[in-house]
């Protein structure tokens, strides 16, 4: 992997970090899945999957929404079965942005954002706004989208390629009737649980069914990080999290392994919130994107003003490029189709400074404590762990 800065933000005010870009060549979330249904393969490929997955005959993947490899390594005393696991030492990349809706569909397709097109939390379409992890379009009254926008046109490639049938989906019964998972999940079928301490039964089920491969989600982390911060609540939910990847590792028959990763990190904003001046905002038809990944869509013959404007105003806090320098920067992982790039803006802004920019149109966005997006380390190094139950692997 790539070296890789291991602090959000630079000592010297002056130059702004250098931003991490997904390794979509490499140790990148996108590749975890093609590489465990690929496992028997060795090679400079996967060299950085964990061998104790390579050689496992069943796999369980969990994935707990939110859990950077910062946050983790600062806190391994609270995650003691977490920290003894293969592959503590070394990060993976998340996808830009570094944002659920984004990182968990290249997980279960194995493909970069170009071509699954899911490529932020909240897209253009036309003149609204598809707000993807609610599926629901427009600005002033957001709709149910399920109906105009289908799941399976919006992003039509089917999850875990390379699988030998259907796999099974351990997650929220809640999250099962969402457009979001049909976007990202298509017709797996959902072993769903109403709380954290049975997910570990409905994988255990799984397993001694004979599944090869489970895929469970955990979204507790996300939650209180977006809820409460990284302080006291953080620490006391990865303890949850550590507890139940003990249960989890407990309940492994022989030649089965448990790999841990996660879909993006958190860095604390709180109260550090920007809104657009009156003078960029002059220059702006909407905005999409989110706090730490904000696009700013220009009006008629305004994109140059727009640009200036704000790359002067931000330009010492934030990394801000035009949507063909996001593109060319290999950010997407290549060149999106001209139907997808009509789901971006102008111009972004992505912040290397823990702060976010508003959109007075997604009024929830405000009540956020931590945050993610952008291309810090915090938010884009997560863990990639391995862990067997009774050693026989």
């Amino acid at each position: 992997m790539p070296d890789v800065p291991t602090t959000a933000a630079p000592a010297d005010p002056v130059a702004p970090p250098v931003p991490v870009r997904p390794d979509f060549g490499g140790a990148c979330i996108a590749n975890v899945v093609p590489a465990l249904m690929g496992r028997s393969a060795d090679g400079p490929a996967t060299a950085w999957l964990p061998e104790t997955a390579r050689r496992a005959r069943q796999i369980v993947l969990l994935v707990v929404d939110g859990l950077g490899w910062e946050q983790l390594s600062e806190r391994a005393g609270l995650a003691p079965t977490l920290s003894a696991a293969e592959g503590i030492g070394r990060p993976i990349t998340s996808v830009a942005p570094s944002t659920t809706a984004t990182a968990l569909t290249s997980i279960t397709t194995g493909l970069p954002p170009c071509q699954h097109g899911v490529l932020g939390y909240r897209l253009a379409d036309g003149d609204e706004i598809l707000n993807v992890l609610r599926w629901r379009i427009g600005n002033a009254a957001p709709r149910d989208a399920r109906r105009s926008e289908p799941a399976g046109a919006f992003q039509p490639f089917a999850p875990f390629p390379g699988a030998q049938g259907p796999v099974p989906v351990v997650s929220h019964a809640e999250f099962g009737s969402t457009g979001f998972t049909a976007a990202h999940l298509g017709d797996s079928p959902l072993h769903g649980y109403r709380v954290p301490s049975a997910l570990p039964v409905e994988v255990g089920r799984l397993l001694e069914a004979g599944e090869p491969f489970v895929y469970a989600y955990y979204d507790g982390i996300d939650k209180i990080s977006h809820g409460n911060g990284l302080g006291a609540h953080y620490d006391a939910e990865l303890r949850a999290v550590d507890r139940m990847v003990e249960d989890l590792v407990a309940l492994l028959p022989s030649g089965a392994a448990l790999v841990v990763t996660a879909d993006h990190g958190q860095i604390d904003v709180g109260t550090r919130l920007e809104l657009l001046g009156r003078e960029a905002m002059a220059s702006v038809r909407f905005l999409s994107g989110e706090g730490r990944f904000r696009w700013l869509h220009a009006r008629p013959g305004a994109h140059a003003d727009l640009l200036a404007e704000v790359t002067e105003r931000y330009g010492d806090s934030t990394w801000v490029m035009t949507r063909d320098q996001v593109i060319e920067d290999g950010l997407f992982g290549g060149r999106p189709d001209p139907g997808l790039v009509s789901r971006l803006g102008d111009v972004a802004l992505l912040p290397h400074r823990a702060i976010a920019f508003i959109d007075p149109a997604d009024t929830g966005e405000s009540r956020l404590e931590s945050r993610h997006g952008s291309l810090t380390s915090a938010e884009m190094l997560v863990p990639l762990l391995a862990l067997s139950g009774d050693g026989s692997l």
